[in-house]
């Protein structure tokens, strides 16, 4: 077991009320604590609001006066280089008073690639004069390096941390390779029918392979107008009733992370869709958010965009309820507090476009990681918001469901996923007669220009067996 003493280091001293450095000790704690736990708990349960403000104001000062000094950047030393930082949030949930000068604060800090370090700070000092008596990286996205135990002298100490690994959280990262195939089936017809089924493609984060297609009917592919999706038509006669569909992909995906734009019209991501409005609403939601957890002079897009996402997990619950969840529908997710995938990540999607922030829908399925073969429940959609350059990956509905995972799920999609199509309201020709597409996942069916539920099934088969190494994902 690798321990060290907390009040060892005393790494990037300086002082909160100004910019200058000063040398002291870290302070030990003054509670005992046996059990290894995420943080260092506070001597109080109650953290009283006014210190848990001071201490957030004095750690994000800090970090803002270091990264003038820096040039721009907020530099820390690690694994023997120099990593050059810029603020995502301050946990306020771990803010603790350790003792009467003695605090403790958890920050997340990510590079320009995206890469998000959880970096832990002790303080040490009274408002307007505490100072930075130690700094350390607790974690690199999400995968913690310690966890904290309390000695019998007070003293804090780090433990190695061995956790359960990532593939037991649903998370494959690096590379996945499998066959995904796609299956339906049509319904009786006894005139016409229509049915359009949405068509993988590569891109820079998955290589699709079109190994097998079984349709029936006269097929024609089309590309909706917008985001150039690809998608099967099928126009079917009475003859092509009950007849089976079958496509078969062979899939290599990467492990996606945040990545350079290339498109030039990015104004069509802060437009609604039919189901993703622009209220006022939406606007005052984003705008109390964002008011109430991030400080003024850090309201950058990415410390917004995350206290979105925050606030989705805190407001939303996963629950399908009634008839009305499923359908991305940022109204009835804002109204409910409650949804899938879908409901979820509209509701995201609505709140970053109201204060100017660019976000995008896309859908596909989640392949299982703990098994290599098999049925796949159901449809799962994602999003990504854009700054800075670049586009940031979220799943907020996965790290609701497993807030282990939440720092992960922001800025990562795992391997272990295929993408089917992008973006809302698509417009095809032929169109439904019901108009545009709201998503497409499963088959669209319409028999005599009425829509009709299709049948479908998703499955799978690794075809590249995964090393079982990775470690806990931890917010």
């Amino acid at each position: 077991m690798n321990r060290i003493l907390a009040s060892s280091l005393a790494v990037g001293i300086a002082t909160l009320a100004g910019c200058t450095s000063t040398d002291s000790e870290a302070p030990p704690a003054d509670q005992i604590q046996t059990a290894p736990q995420d943080r260092p708990e506070s001597v109080t349960r109650e953290k009283p609001s006014r210190v848990t403000l001071d201490i957030q104001e004095g750690i994000e000062h800090h970090i803002a006066c270091k990264t003038i000094a820096d040039g721009g950047a907020f530099k820390l030393a690690h694994e023997g280089g120099e990593l050059e930082l810029k603020l995502v949030r301050v946990h306020r949930e771990f803010l603790s008073k350790l003792g009467p000068t003695r605090h403790f604060a958890c920050v997340d800090l990510a590079t320009k690639d995206g890469d998000v370090y959880d970096v832990d700070f002790f303080l040490e000092g009274e408002p307007g004069n505490m100072k930075v008596v130690e700094t350390t990286v607790h974690k690199f996205n999400g995968q913690p390096y310690y966890v904290w135990e309390q000695q019998e002298d007070k003293t804090w100490v780090r433990v190695a941390f061995d956790g359960a690994r990532e593939d037991l959280l649903g998370v494959i990262t690096g590379r996945d390779s499998f066959e995904f195939i796609y299956r339906s089936e049509t319904p009786a017809i006894t005139v016409s029918g229509t049915m359009w089924i949405p068509l993988a493609t590569s891109d820079n984060f998955q290589t699709v392979k079109l190994t097998t297609m079984n349709v029936p009917g006269k097929q024609t592919i089309v590309q909706d107008e917008v985001y150039g999706n690809r998608i099967l038509v099928l126009i079917l006669g009475p003859n092509d009733g009950n007849k089976p569909i079958e496509i078969r992909y062979q899939v290599d995906r990467r492990e996606k992370g945040v990545y350079e734009n290339t498109e030039r019209d990015l104004a069509r991501y802060l437009l609604p869709d039919r189901l993703v409005p622009q209220t006022d609403q939406f606007k005052t939601i984003a705008m109390e958010v964002i008011k109430e957890k991030v400080l003024k002079d850090q309201a950058g897009d990415l410390v917004r965009a995350r206290a979105l996402y925050d606030h989705v997990m805190d407001k939303m619950r996963y629950a399908k309820i009634g008839d009305q969840y499923g359908q991305g529908d940022a109204q009835y997710a804002c109204d409910s507090n409650s949804g899938n995938c879908t409901d979820y990540h509209s509701y995201f999607i609505a709140l970053a476009r109201s204060v100017d922030i660019p976000a995008r829908f896309a859908i596909g399925a989640s392949i299982p990681s703990m098994r290599n073969e098999g049925g796949i429940t159901s449809y799962h959609c994602w999003a990504e918001f854009y700054t800075d350059g670049k586009w940031w990956p979220i799943d907020v509905s996965e790290a609701d469901k497993c807030t282990p995972l939440a720092t992960y799920f922001f800025g990562r999609h795992p391997a272990n996923r295929i993408e089917l199509s992008r973006g809302r309201d698509l417009v095809v020709d032929p169109l439904p007669a019901s108009g545009p597409i709201n998503f497409l996942a499963y088959p669209v069916l319409e028999i005599d220009g009425k829509q009709v539920k299709a049948k479908r099934d998703f499955s799978f088969r690794r075809t590249r067996m995964v090393p079982r190494l990775g470690r806990i994902v931890n917010p």
